[in-house]
């Protein structure tokens, strides 16, 4: 075999070949930026990172009302970019999520409905509805009667998992 159809051969092998026993499989719905199911394999280092709640978004805003921490868009916003600092003390990213629970209050202002359009469009910035997608996280959402802190709506925990070997 000559050298150049040798090259282009092995070239084809790797780029088709099965996922190594090693990697972290995500199977997605290619209609939702959520995965069906995540795979992770045996020695991979997991991270479970706490609920957390929204920061204050406008301190003038009475206490405990819903104004002085924001809509759910906002909300949804601001824990998720507190989740991607705590992932990143211990090495992480958002790529690395496998599983994230959500839980909404339902909003007075949409009749005491979750919104989940205002917990999308936040968390649409993180993970997308590309086909090539990778770093999608099975994910859960619940509405809830309340959470700890009077005004917050959202509260959003995660998994997250990485090769051993980083």
């Amino acid at each position: 075999m000559k050298l150049p159809t040798l090259l282009t051969a092995m070239l084809l092998a790797v780029t088709t070949a099965p996922a190594s026993a090693h990697d972290i499989i995500r199977h997605a719905n290619p209609n939702l930026p959520i995965a069906s199911s995540v795979l992770i394999p045996e020695g991979a280092e997991l991270l479970f990172v706490s609920g957390m709640l929204a920061d204050v978004s406008d301190p003038t805003a009475p206490a405990g009302s819903i104004e002085r921490f924001g809509d759910t868009a906002t909300q949804a916003k601001s824990v998720l970019d507190k989740l991607a600092k705590e992932l990143a003390v211990s090495g992480f990213t958002m790529a690395d999520v496998v599983k994230m629970n959500v839980y909404l209050v339902g909003d007075p202002r949409k009749g005491g409905a979750m919104d989940l359009e205002g917990l999308m469009k936040a968390y649409l910035q993180f993970f997308g509805l590309r086909a090539q997608e990778k770093t999608l996280p099975g994910r859960t959402t619940v509405q809830v009667a309340g959470l700890p802190v009077p005004g917050a709506l959202v509260e959003i925990e995660v998994v997250a998992a990485r090769h051993a070997a980083h």
